[in-house]
């Protein structure tokens, strides 16, 4: 690793938790040229337009579109459902698609600092050149030109959906896909958590293994475990022994149940059961509450048309006391292999 400049972490930087406050949610509109819902693009309108109308509530939304023309259709839509377009912050900033916790910037924090907000812009490949990312790869730096804040640029790559966080100094992460041949060949694991540890501004790094079927990104730790308080995880289970999930959510299980964090503390752990398999046109979807949002007013939870949605709702609402648990249908919006964490990056205060 070079150390031409300091790492954020030497210049005090951190990455918050998703539950501390948000000065905004960062967004890229999908839009026809998007490669993630063939032939059913217009049928997820109006699931993501009911999502920028609940993150409003509670804080400015910043949506990247792709140039004039669908920037006005957007007003145009957020009007008809009756959003508040003062909190709506439309910017031209092409994109190949609408996976902005991925190639979407990576704010830390240092109030200390001259500069207390920067960005980490990480390389961005698509999960492995799967996709054109060209544009995609450009969001930060774009970002970061529109806010007025540095830029730092480890030149590996990662996705924010790869990664988790307590806001304390632990990550969550998987081997799957930080380790996986079409990231980073180069690296070892302690290579990689050397970057973790010197641009996210964490102290430690604790590794599950796999993700779930379906998951078209190799792993990532969105779908399967997540931290809701700075001891507490959420992970997701698979009771359906004959299901291809269940050996793996097993295992991911056992791991955390022999997890400490740095301050010795096992972490509580709240376990939710997998929705029923969605799958279509022969495909196994990554369908998983685990990849919900946490927005300063609410919690937007994916629901999938099944009787788990229920159960999995009554779990976050006793996980997030202090916040509105929203459940909004994700059967058209998982066709593109993600959902609400997927599609949104949090810029906090």
């Amino acid at each position: 690793m070079s150390k031409e400049k300091p790492t954020p972490k030497e210049l005090g930087y951190k990455f918050p938790a998703e539950w501390a406050e948000h000065r905004a949610t960062w967004l890229s509109y999908p839009h026809e040229d998007s490669y993630s819902w063939p032939g059913t693009l217009d049928r997820i309108f109006p699931f993501y337009n009911r999502f920028i109308k609940e993150l409003s509530k509670g804080e400015q939304v910043c949506i990247n579109v792709r140039n004039n023309v669908l920037r006005d259709r957007v007003i145009h839509d957020l009007t008809l459902i009756d959003v508040d377009l003062s909190k709506i912050t439309l910017l031209v900033h092409p994109t190949n698609d609408a996976w902005c916790r991925d190639h979407g910037p990576a704010f830390l924090l240092n109030p200390l600092a001259k500069d207390p907000k920067v960005i980490v812009s990480w390389k961005y490949n698509a999960w492995g050149d799967k996709y054109d990312h060209d544009l995609d790869e450009q969001i930060p730096k774009l970002v970061g030109e529109f806010l007025n804040i540095p830029v730092f640029y480890p030149g590996i790559v990662m996705e924010g959906g790869a990664v988790d966080f307590n806001g304390k100094g632990t990550l969550l992460t998987t081997t799957q896909c930080l380790l996986h041949e079409n990231r980073n060949p180069g690296l070892f694991q302690h290579e990689i958590e050397e970057y973790l540890h010197n641009f996210y501004g964490v102290e430690q790094v604790l590794w599950l293994d796999e993700g779930i079927e379906g998951d078209d990104t190799n792993g990532h730790i969105d779908d399967i475990t997540r931290f809701f308080k700075e001891d507490g995880i959420v992970t997701m289970v698979e009771p359906r022994r004959s299901d291809g999930n269940h050996k793996i959510l097993e295992e991911n299980l056992r791991q955390l149940k022999s997890f400490r964090l740095s301050n010795g503390k096992q972490p509580d752990i709240a376990e939710i059961c997998m929705p029923k398999p969605v799958v279509y046109d022969g495909q196994r979807l990554p369908a998983s509450y685990a990849n919900f949002y946490i927005a300063n007013k609410s919690v937007i939870v994916p629901n999938f048309q099944c009787k788990e949605d229920d159960q999995a709702m009554r779990i976050l609402e006793e996980c997030f006391p202090d916040r509105n648990i929203i459940g909004i249908d994700s059967v058209e919006i998982i066709w593109g292999l993600g959902s609400f964490h997927c599609l949104s990056q949090q810029e906090p205060v």
